[in-house]
This record gives C-alpha cells, structure tokens and sequence, in this order.
C-alpha cells in the first residue's frame, strides 16, 4: 500500500501516467528497490517539481556509480554542476573528451595530440596542463594512477567508452577530493543493463581512423553481468617529410557482475564486482615545429622523433557493495585497485660535441631555434652526426592506487521539511616508480641509429608514495522554497620520495635519500538555493579550495577561498543559468613539467597569491511545439575566465613572473553553439567553438606573438539516420572548414589541432 501510494503521490505530481514515464531502474528490478528510486526522485521534486508539469525523468538514474545522474539532478543543486548524457555523446559521436567536454560553462582545455589521449583540463581557471588539479574519477572512484602523489600522469580514461560524464565545480564538489578548488570530473562507465542488451557500433573515416564498440549484458532476478570492447586507432594526421607518421593504437576491455537480492520489504543488497584492462601504443613526441615550419607544413614531424613512442598498461579492479535499508538509510562500500604502467620513449635533449655544454634541451632548441641553429639542423635532419646526437630518454614509470572508501546516507521528511544527510570516508594509498635511463642516438640523412645505450635507472631512480585518509559530513535540509547545504571535508596526506640515485640501481637502501611532507587540512562549505517562483531559483555558495603538496619538505598544500552565486530558469522547453565565481588563492603551487616547459622533475614551486573570477552561461531551447514534425533543439555556452597572479617569481616551468600577469593556457572567452533538427528518422547538428587568444607564459596587456594561441573557431557536424530502432547510420565530421589552427606552444614547439575528418559508421542494438 506505501508503495502504490508512492506512486500515486509521484504521478499526481508530475501529471502524468507514470508508466509513460519511461524511469529507468537502475539498481534493482524488485518493488523494494524501485520504491527507494522513486523515493529519491520525489526528494528532488521537492526541490522544482511544483515549478513545472513536464519533468523529464527518463535520464534519472539511481546507481552508486552516478553523482548526478540526470540533467534533472544537476539543474538542482545548491552549487554548480553538469550532466553530459548519453544522448548528447552520441549526438556527435565524439570520442575526443575535448570535444565532449566543449560545451560545458567553466570548462577550459586545449588540445596537444587532436584526439584527446592526453586532455590538459582546467575546472573555473585551475591549471590546465595534464588535468592535474582536477579530481578526476570513474564510476566515483578516483581514476588517476596516483592522484596524491603524482597528480599529472598522463592518463586519461577512453571517453570513447564511457555512458555519461559529470562535471561539479563549486561547493557542489566538497564530497570528491583531493582537489576541491576548481571541481571533479566522474566518468560513468556503461551500467549493467536490466534486461538482454547487446550494441555494436563501429565507424571508420579519415586518416583510416578506425573504432570498434561493443557490449553486452543482461540481469535477471539475482545476477547480471555486463561486458564490453572498445577498439580505437587511428593513422594521425601527422606526417615525416617521406612517410606518415604511424598514429595509435587504443585497447580497453570492461567486465561487470552483479549479485543482488530482490525483497518486496526490509533490506535489499547489491555487489557489483569490476574489472579494466586498457593499453596502448601511439606514435606521440614532445617535438613540436618551429613557427616557419610550422606556417609551412603545420602537421610535419621532424626525422628527431623518429623513435618516439607512447606505450602503455592500465589495469582496475573495482568493488561496490550497497545496502539499502527502506526509504531511509543507504549504505555504500567500494574497494578498488588500480595499476598504470607507461614509457614514453621521446626525444629530450640534443647533442652538438662532447661536453655537457653542448647539450640542450629539445625544448631550449625549438624556442630558439635560430640562435641554436646547429642543435635544430640536427633535429630536422639537415645534419649529420655519428655520435651522441640526440638523446632519448625512456620516461619509464608505475603507478598503483588502491583503497577503501564507505558512504552513509539518510533521509528524513516533516511535512514541508525534508533533511538529507550523508557522512564519508576514505583509506587511499599510492605511489609513482620512476625508473629511467638515456639512450643515445646518431643521425645520417634523416635517420636515426642507436649509437650508445643507457643504463635503466640512471636518469631517475625513485619512489613517491602517499597514504591519505579523508571524510566528509553532508547536511542538505530543505524547506519550503529554501535549501540549506553545509558540509566539512578533512584531508589528512602523509607523503614520502625516496630518492635511490644512480649509486643504488638495484635499490637494496645502502644509499637513498628520503624526503617526506605532511598536510591536514578542514574544509568547509556552504550553499544555499532559493526557488523564486515556478520558473526561477537563486543559488549561492563559498567553500574552501584545496590541492595535495608534493613530497617536498616544508612544502604547504594550494590553498584558497572560493564563492560562487548563479540564477536558474526552467520552463518546460527553455532552460538557462547564469552563475558568477570569484577563487582567492591564499597559496597557488605550480608544477614543473615538462609539457608546460620545464624540466619535468613534478617538483612543485610557490605562486603565491592569485585570483580567478568569471561567467558561466547556458541556455538550452527547443522553440518549436512539441507537437510538430519537427525539432529544433539549441544550446549555447559562454565562459568568460579572468586571471591574476599577485607575486614575482621565478620557476623553470614559467620563467619570470610580475605581478598582474595571467595565467598560461587558460582561454580568456569560450564560447560554444549546438543547433540540431530532427524530422522523422533523420537528424542532423552542427557545433560551433569559439575560443579567444590564450597566452602561453605569465604576461599581461598585449599577447606577444610567441607566447599566443590565436582565437580559432571550429565547426564540427554530424547526420544520423535511424533505419528502425534498432539500427542507425551515422556520419560525423570535424573541423568542417579544415581550418589550420594552432592548440599550444609546448611541450617543446608549436602544435596544430585536428584538421577536417570525417566519419560513416553504424549502431546496433538488441
């Protein structure tokens, strides 16, 4: 009887059958399991369900996997967030995380490769270069190899693969650290369907560009299993001056079981076990071109990068347990595991003699290449030279993480007033191996020989570790037209590099240097939400920003206040939000890496203070009644991102810094339109992305012409036809007017991103 009042309740609400609904389940199949969904659907319709009678839920998924959910989800918290659905991948059949990522407020990127193997992702003008000041994770668990001790890993989950993304910047993102400044990225892996599910999708285009999708799955009353192969690989666009460039080759395998129990009343269990296997093997360099190579030949690679080569091994284990106790209480457990093994076998320095002197670096040479002429002949292959010419280092390293992380949640309602609440925790552990060694390579006309080769571990012999705990309270209390939500985060980081240097390659201790660092940090948050009328809602928030220090002695962890405060519009077929930020930094770190012009020792160095503030706009508009043939779904975004550095400094990464200068690699404006059509089984759409100038160094007023990124503008473009439901056809294409464009100055030189391709493919489901 509560269960059919429930649903009468929810029905009367939405003023709709709900079996028309379409409300996906995506826990459990049983009456208790689906009254805990619905339960926690009419949580939110407390929140803007009065605000309108059409509510779309056929995206509100309940899954411990999910932060989100549904774009109905992120439209209602007390802070800034974003879904990407399934719906929106597919629209334009990106694979590219750039790409998909383009048409969120707050979002700022640049490419390095043009297909998205190695994203520089910043969150609300955090730094950009390797996503490392982002708590990037997957299925709600942290997903970089060692995101305490060595944030910048150069790993990335295949977005190729992923069902959803979720991006929650704010004070909406205190419950997902370590970084809690900018925000978190959660990749939602593909659920373990509820019945028979099988997918085929493939599609092939230009650059033989080539990629395979499959999956399939299947629960019944106790058990379910989900499994799935993701096939990418691609030629490049990039080229030698007598032969192409060899491109990537991407693998990742996905397995899911599920073991649940299905009571009409009292407590229902769920375990899902997982397990990844993803590797790859790309022709990728640092070596980028110099600006007249480049204004001749923007996608040439120099006969130095010959012997570059990216390969790598990432295996995940995943465990999730969740008890569901009635409508109040939910528990969940994860435990995971995590390995990532990489060699990025790349050129790094130049050699012209035989003293130490006479060596450069690749990225000391392209910056000038005039003034080090006889070091970029040798690059370009314009020179010969038996001997020690260039210098490749084998960038060999492991990372494992692993831990335990448990959540408690609660729910409870008076009449008008509702309180959720939900109390954290986490046991992490990880560390980063590094192990590397210099071979040396002679060239003659154009091609490179191995000439002496090093001896492993003689370049970087060491170990990082971290030992993290971490926990949070969550009180969300509602009540009439207002939300309350304050929460506390606590990080507690115990870091330690033990340095084995060249007298110690067997690592037996008799020599070995150990630094360790500590940090222990509160942090607080606050939001609040006002529902105006049926149609508009004002939010507010201000949280405390945080990243991890490296194992450097003394060094404090990033520091700085951060606020936030936005309106909301809903009705029915429009939507929008504008929503202002303002980040104090107390205490900025920077990172010296080698993709943003350093060294790439990860050690980091003071900035000091700094401000970010900005504009985050969305609309979203479907003009045309529903009832017509037609659609006409539109969506534009616009992101306006101010930086200001207050300290002078020197580092290695970013050279002399003056008070007032900004930020490098974060665009100033961003700006991006979707306008698609739709009439009966076709569909066709068209994005436009329209970036601003972005410096390439600390600076301000006038961008010098070396330190700038032009504003570019990209059109991409896709056309679906859907034969039954069952099959569709799909034709993608990028880069629409193949314009030339240059994405960034490093690591090492200029680089240019994707030009014009296009892709036919096909979907199939069961």
């Amino acid at each position: 009887m509560l269960l059919l009042s429930t649903f009468k309740k929810l029905e009367t609400l939405l003023n709709t059958p709900l079996k028309s609904i379409g409300l996906v389940v995506g826990i459990s199949s049983g009456a208790c399991c689906a009254f805990a969904q619905v339960a926690a659907v009419d949580s939110l319709a407390t929140d803007t369900l009065t605000s309108t009678s059409r509510v779309d839920l056929k995206e509100a998924v309940v899954s411990s996997q999910y932060i989100l959910g549904s774009k109905f989800r992120a439209a209602n918290r007390t802070g800034s967030a974003y879904y990407v659905s399934p719906e929106e991948i597919q629209k334009f059949g990106y694979t590219d995380i750039n790409r998909m990522l383009k048409a969120v407020p707050g979002v700022n990127m640049y490419e390095e490769d043009g297909f998205g193997l190695r994203p520089n992702i910043s969150l609300r003008g955090t730094k950009a270069e390797r996503s490392e000041r982002i708590s990037l994770m997957e299925d709600g668990i942290l997903a970089a190899p060692a995101p305490y001790a060595a944030p910048a890993a150069y790993y990335f989950p295949n977005a190729a693969r992923m069902h959803a993304v979720e991006v929650l910047k704010g004070s909406s993102q205190v419950q997902y650290g370590p970084f809690t400044t900018g925000g978190a990225i959660n990749m939602v892996s593909t659920p373990v369907p509820n019945e028979f599910t099988a997918r085929l999708s493939s599609s092939y285009g230009s650059n033989n560009t080539w990629k395979a999708h499959a999956m399939a799955g299947q629960s019944w009353r106790y058990v379910g299993y989900m499994v799935e192969y993701l096939r990418y690989q691609s030629d490049g666009f990039k080229h030698y001056a007598d032969h192409k460039a060899e491109g990537f080759r991407r693998n990742d395998l996905l397995a899911k079981l599920l073991f649940k129990t299905d009571n009409a009343d009292g407590a229902n269990h769920r375990l899902e076990l997982k397990f990844g296997f993803a590797d790859e093997h790309s022709d990728e360099t640092y070596l980028g071109l110099s600006a007249t190579d480049f204004s001749r030949d923007p996608y040439l690679r120099y006969p130095a990068a010959e012997k570059d080569r990216m390969t790598t091994r990432h295996h995940q284990w995943a465990a999730t347990y969740r008890f569901d106790w009635g409508y109040r209480w939910k528990f969940t457990a994860q435990t995971y595991y995590n390995h990532f093994y990489r060699n990025w076998y790349k050129l790094n320095d130049v050699r012209v003699g035989y003293t130490s002197a006479e060596k450069r670096s690749i990225d000391d040479v392209l910056a000038d290449p005039e003034t080090n002429h006889r070091y970029f002949d040798l690059v370009r292959g314009a020179a010969d030279y038996v001997g020690e010419a260039l210098i490749v280092r084998a960038n060999q390293r492991s990372y494992r993480s692993r831990g335990v992380q448990g959540k408690l949640e609660f729910k409870h309602r008076w009449d008008a007033t509702s309180l959720d609440a939900e109390w954290g925790i986490r046991f992490h552990k990880d560390e980063e191996d590094r192990f590397q060694w210099d071979d040396s390579y002679a060239i003659s006309g154009g091609r490179m020989s191995l000439f002496l080769p090093g001896i492993p571990g003689t370049q970087s012999n060491r170990i990082t570790s971290a030992d993290a705990f971490a926990t949070y309270l969550l009180g969300r209390l509602r009540h009439g037209a207002w939300t309350l939500t304050v929460g506390v985060r606590h990080e507690n980081v115990d870091l330690l590099k033990k340095d084995y240097t060249k007298a110690d390659l067997q690592r037996t201790g008799h020599v070995r240097q150990e630094t360790p660092n500590h940090a222990a940090v509160w942090i607080p948050s606050l939001g609040l939400n006002y529902r105006i009328n049926s149609y508009w809602s004002a939010f507010a928030g201000v949280h405390k920003g945080f990243a991890p220090p490296s194992a450097e002695l003394y060094q404090k962890p990033e520091s700085s206040w951060n606020t936030e405060a936005g309106l909301r519009f809903f009705n029915g077929d429009c939507r929008g939000e504008v929503i202002g930020f303002y980040n104090q930094y107390r205490h900025m770190l920077g990172s010296d890496l080698a993709a943003a012009g350093g060294q790439g020792t990860l050690e980091q160095f003071n900035v000091g203070r700094a401000r970010v503030r900005g504009l985050e706009a969305l609309l979203a508009w479907q003009p045309l009644p529903k009832h017509w043939a037609v659609r006409l779904p539109l969506q534009c975004s616009y992101t306006l991102t101010d930086t200001h550095l207050s300290n002078a400094f020197e580092s290695s990464s970013w050279g002399i810094v003056l008070p007032g200068d900004e930020i490098p690699y974060i665009y100033k404006h961003a700006f991006n339109l979707q306008v698609g059509i739709g009439m009966g089984r076709w569909e066709a759409n068209l994005g436009v992305n329209r970036k601003s100038d972005m410096r390439t160094a600390p600076g301000q007023g006038v961008m010098a012409e070396r330190e700038k990124v032009p504003a570019h503008l990209i059109l991409d473009a896709s056309l679906k036809w859907i034969v039954n439901p069952r099959l569709e056809f799909t034709l993608n294409a990028v880069n629409l007017t193949n314009k030339v464009y240059l994405t960034s100055r490093h690591p090492s030189g200029l680089r240019a991103g994707h030009p014009f391709g296009i892709y036919g493919g096909f979907r199939l489901r069961w």
